[in-house]
Order: C-alpha cells, then sequence, then structure tokens
C-alpha cells in the first residue's frame, strides 16, 4: 500500500488550483467517498500529508484508497450541487449518509371522484387531483383532516360513493350529528362537491374569504324564507369560526424555523432538528449517526443540512446551527435554490435563539444517552458471552443456523448474522437443501449447507465474507458436532456451539463439541441475546420453508388436472385465492371461470373418492 500512496501523493502534484469534485475510490474500483473542494490540489493533498489531524474514520478511509478522480466545474456552487448528486447516486461507504425514507407528507383531495375523498400521501403527482401540504408529520396532517371533516361534517368511513349508496344503514356518526351522511343517498354529488369546495377553501387558509361567501349564501336563504337551509348554513360559519388556532394545522403552515444541533458522544453523533412556528415548537426529528467524533462536527453539519434538505424539498426561512461550517455561505446559496427564496443561515451567539440551539443540543444529548446505553448493554451481553464460553475473541460477529422442513419435504436451510448484538438482515442467506430430497436428515442438512457456506467463502465470494467470530447451531451435542467436522474439514479455526433448549422448547444454554455445556440462564444479557439470536433463526427457516411450501402446493395440485395449464392456473387463483376455495367451488361457479369441460374436470378431481380428504 506504501508505494501504491507514494503513486498518489505524486498524482495530487498535478491536480489544478480549480473549484470541483473528487470520487475517492477503492482497489474494486468502488466510490468510497465523494468531496467538494473549493481549491482541489489543496483539499485532496490534506488527505496524502500528516494524518495527525485526521479523525479515526478518516484514516480508514484513506487507508482504503487505491485511486481517484476529480471533476472540475465553473464554481464551489456548482461543486455542492454535483457532490450532493454524486453521494445520492454511488452511496459512498465513508460520507455521511441519510435514508431517503422520510418526506414530508401531503393532503390529497381526490377530485376527480364522485364524491371525493381525503388521503395523505408521500408526494404531489401530476393529476387532476388537489394537494395540500407539506405538513410537519402525517399526525398533523391527519388532524387537519379530521378538523376539516369535523367542521363540514364530511365522510370519515371507507364506504365508497356512489358503489356503496343504500347498501348499509347509516353509521353512528349521522345519529350523532357528525357527518351529512351521502349514504343515504339523500346528499347528490353536486352538494357533496360544495362541501369539499369548502375544505379546499379552508385547506389553502382561505377561511375569511369562505366565511364572507357563507355569511352570503345564509342571508340570501333568509331572505327567500328557506329558514331551515339558513340554519344549516349559519352553524357551518359557526363552526369555521371556532377553528382559531386549528388554522395553522389545517392549512398546512410550514416551519418558519428550523434550529439544526449536532452533538457527539462516546460511540455516537446525533442530530437533531426543532421545527418552530410562530415562535411555537412544532416538532422534532433526529439522526443518529455511526463512527463520528469530536473533530468531525463541521463535516457532520454541513453533510447532514445538504441531503437533509434536499431530500424534504422544503426548507424554512431561518435555520439556526450550534457550531460554525467551513462553506457556510455556499450551503447557504444552496439552500436558498432549494426553497426558490432567500435563506438565513447563521450561529447565534446569545439571547432567545440561542436558547433555542441549546435546546436542541440538550434533545440530541439525551437521544445520544438513551441509544448507547443500548449499545453499552449489547456490548456488555457479548463481552459475558465471551467470558462464559472462554473463546479468545470478543464474539462481535455472529452467525446461526437452522434446518426447517415439512414432513421431509422443502428442507431449507437459513444462515442469520448478528452484528455487535444486533441482526444484519443484509448478510442473511437461505439455503434450498438437496441431499433431503430422500427423506429427513438434519444432520445431513447441516453438513451440506455449512459446507456451501465455507466453499463460497474460500472462493472470495463477499457475500461470504468475512467467516464470523462465532458459529451458533440451532440444536444439540448432535448438530453442534456435525457443524465442527465441517470446519474442521476446511481447516477453519472459529469456534462453535450448539444453542440447546429444554423440554418446554426455551433456550438452555450452549455446548461445545466437546460436550461441554455453558448454562445461560442466570445471566440475563446473555439468556436474551441467545434466545433473540435462535428465535431468529427458526422464524427465518420457517419463513423460507413455508413460502416454498406454499409455491408447491399453487402449483402442483393444480397441474396434475387435465386441460389447466399456467394461464387457467392462474386464473383460478386470482379468482378464488387458494386451492382449498377452489376445491369447495361447485361446477358452476368453475364455468364462469374456465370452459366447460376443464370445471368438469377440476371438479371431479377434488370430489373423486382417492382425493377427498
Amino acid at each position: 500500500m506504501s508505494s501504491r500512496f507514494d503513486e498518489l501523493k505524486i498524482k495530487v502534484l498535478s491536480l489544478p488550483y480549480e473549484p470541483g469534485v473528487y470520487i475517492m475510490k477503492n482497489k474494486a474500483g468502488e466510490v468510497i467517498y465523494v468531496g467538494k473542494a473549493k481549491a482541489l490540489k489543496n483539499r485532496v493533498s490534506q488527505y496524502f500529508g500528516s494524518d495527525t489531524r485526521h479523525s479515526p474514520k478518516t484514516k480508514v478511509m484513506v487507508s482504503n484508497i487505491w485511486d481517484f478522480e476529480i471533476i472540475v466545474t465553473e464554481s464551489e456552487f456548482e461543486a455542492l450541487v454535483l457532490e450532493n448528486a454524486m453521494i445520492k447516486k454511488y452511496k459512498p461507504k465513508y460520507n455521511i449518509l441519510l435514508k431517503d425514507d422520510k418526506g414530508y407528507p401531503f393532503i390529497k383531495v381526490s377530485i376527480s371522484k364522485p364524491f371525493p375523498e381525503f388521503e395523505i400521501v408521500s408526494a404531489p403527482k401530476a393529476d387532476k387531483d388537489r394537494y395540500f401540504g407539506p405538513y410537519l408529520s402525517r399526525g398533523s396532517a391527519k388532524q387537519a383532516i379530521d378538523t376539516v371533516s369535523e367542521t363540514l361534517k364530511l365522510k370519515t368511513c371507507r364506504r365508497v360513493f356512489p358503489r356503496d349508496i343504500g347498501k348499509a344503514r347509516p353509521c353512528l356518526n349521522k345519529h350523532l350529528g357528525r357527518c351529512i351522511a351521502p349514504c343515504t343517498g339523500d346528499v347528490s354529488q353536486q352538494e357533496y362537491k360544495k362541501l369539499i369546495d369548502e375544505a379546499i377553501e379552508l385547506l389553502q387558509g382561505n377561511d375569511k374569504s369562505l366565511l364572507k361567501s357563507l355569511n352570503a349564501q345564509m342571508h340570501n336563504y333568509a331572505e327567500n324564507l328557506n329558514f331551515e337551509r339558513a340554519a344549516i348554513i349559519r352553524d357551518r360559519i359557526k363552526a369555521i369560526e371556532c377553528l382559531n388556532e386549528k388554522q395553522k394545522v389545517v392549512a398546512g403552515s410550514f416551519a418558519d424555523l428550523d434550529v439544526v444541533a449536532f452533538m457527539q458522544g462516546q460511540t455516537k453523533g446525533c442530530v437533531v432538528v426543532l421545527h418552530y412556528l410562530g415562535g411555537s415548537l412544532q416538532d422534532k426529528e433526529y439522526t443518529i449517526i455511526d463512527g463520528t467524533g469530536t473533530e468531525d462536527t463541521s463535516e457532520v453539519l454541513s453533510a447532514f443540512l445538504k441531503q437533509y434538505y434536499s431530500l424534504r424539498k422544503v426548507v424554512p426561512k431561518t435555520v439556526l446551527l450550534n457550531c460554525e461550517i467551513e462553506d457556510i455561505q455556499i450551503i447557504n446559496q444552496f439552500l436558498s435554490a432549494i426553497a426558490g427564496k432567500n435563506i438565513v443561515l447563521s450561529v447565534p451567539k446569545r439571547g432567545k435563539r440561542h436558547d433555542l440551539v441549546r435546546l436542541a443540543e440538550k434533545n440530541a444529548s439525551e437521544e445520544i444517552a438513551r441509544t448507547e446505553t443500548k449499545e453499552q448493554r449489547h456490548a456488555k451481553s457479548l463481552e459475558l458471552l465471551q467470558n462464559i464460553t472462554g473463546v479468545n475473541k470478543l464474539p462481535v460477529l455472529l452467525e446461526s443456523y437452522d434446518i426447517s422442513n415439512f414432513a421431509g419435504a422443502d428442507t431449507v436451510g437459513s444462515m442469520v448474522v448478528f452484528e455487535n448484538a444486533h441482526p444484519k438482515r443484509s448478510k442473511y442467506r437461505k439455503f434450498k437443501i438437496e441431499c433431503t430430497a430422500n427423506g429427513q436428515d438434519d444432520y445431513g442438512a447441516m453438513a451440506e449447507m455449512l459446507t456451501r457456506r465455507i466453499e463460497r467463502f474460500k472462493a472470495d465470494d463477499e457475500k461470504f465474507c468475512p467467516l464470523p467470530d462465532m458459529f451458533l447451531i440451532d440444536g444439540g451435542l448432535g448438530h453442534v458436532r456435525t457443524a465442527k467436522t465441517v470446519l474442521d474439514k476446511f481447516n477453519i479455526d472459529v469456534p462453535c456451539f450448539g444453542m440447546v433448549k429444554d423440554e418446554h422448547h426455551r433456550t438452555r444454554g450452549l455446548v461445545s463439541p466437546d460436550s461441554r455445556e455453558f448454562g445461560i440462564s442466570t445471566m440475563p444479557a446473555v439468556f436474551s441475546l441467545i434466545g433473540r439470536i435462535q428465535e431468529e433463526t427458526h422464524r427465518f427457516a420457517i419463513t423460507f420453508n413455508r413460502n416454498l411450501g406454499s409455491k408447491r402446493m399453487k402449483t402442483s395440485t393444480l397441474d396434475k388436472i387435465s386441460g389447466v395449464g399456467e394461464k387457467r392456473r392462474n386464473q383460478l387463483l386470482k379468482h378464488f385465492k387458494t386451492i382449498d376455495a377452489i376445491k369447495k367451488a361447485d361446477i358452476n361457479e368453475l364455468k364462469r371461470i374456465v370452459p366447460a369441460n376443464t370445471a368438469q374436470a377440476i371438479y371431479d378431481f377434488f370430489h373423486s373418492g382417492e382425493n377427498k380428504t
């Protein structure tokens, strides 16, 4: 690596003093880090000089750099935009990455339907319906729908109109005066759409213009001596006037101030965002970030701001930070471009806004304390597991195996991985066992599964690398000895233990290949960890087994019937849903789906003496 490192230092010398983006790659050519620079030569050279100022995370990243590329841009702002786009595209291992799993919700009003309905959606679409928002959370969006529906007495049930008109009795809301009950057929589409138009006015925050229009309607009805209708409008006016403070929620008013704070704990960092509207705290969001240090504060906060607001597409008028960031002016420009207006990005040093920042820091510290307490418990359980079993290495990476079958058929194996006492689902693997085709053989199945797993490791298959610190086998002494035989065959020196259950099928302890049993019932932390691993391994195996069995049942039974091919089989299953429902169907029901001769063949198959169950 040292020679390659020297080559990279020479390559840096040819870089320009221009703004741009640099892309770090590992030996396999994978992008592991993307950054932007005001002057590429100055920034990139920092990685290949003295590492005394590097954080632990940066040191690890630099040790994995095999090559780098650059893209020169016209400006630092253009470099920032490109950097953000490339991080989204490549998801580099050493960049701060936020999950694209939470945008701000919108309310959809399906005005294209005869009787429009409300729905909470993640983003507007280019269709004929109306969308309102964004709202701070699904809770506030639901509150807005509930408030508007209650005010205007709109339907809140799941009935679809006009399809369900008159099909069932009106619900309790009708009798309590909370719904005008279009289900009765007494409310026309035109009348209901008028109420929806009023709801749209409220969602737009136009309550004053709506009240003016309703007052005119009320006086008009009164002048024409239609006092009953005038009274209905009067009650609606009163309900709208009672909205008061709820109007902010109803109208989807978004935060006008965000306070963003990053705090670093012993093992994790946390960024908290407090949303304020009209001076009142409306909501809190937080993100836990692994592998950061106090020296990463500016970088973490900078990366968070770019990704957080570009994912959500909404930026408030003012964003307060708890510390200075290196490229604050460029990020301010970037956020203003997202918002479509000038925003204020600042680090308050005193006064009320400084107090808000301190509150955000306090929330971040509390989230770290809660998370790290949990992590410490997990670390302690691994330490105790090491002490109990006497293994040389802390078992950070655990692999657990189980076999599942149904009456000797569809035998499958499951490999479940736990890292730092957490399930690592991306590392889970499933095996279809072949050696049990002629009957049930749990030991043979276990041997086959482990053999295939080790062979993939020996072949440098990255999906099966690295080996764990400990193998855990669901079963007793026979199972763990079978596993040990496979490991010895490949000269694999990794500890292996069986997870033993008592007569009530509960985890009792661990057993080694040399018959030593380690009781864990008196150590709650280890007992809980092994129990979770055993349950998860069993669940994963059972789910795979059932899926295979279901697929087999859906195909093989119908495929035995003359005249039923793939197309007709799919038609039958789409209509009847299950094999059992097809079996119970009479001949006339079957004829509605397939031709008469095929329907007769199906009926005869399931009702002949040899197929009765």
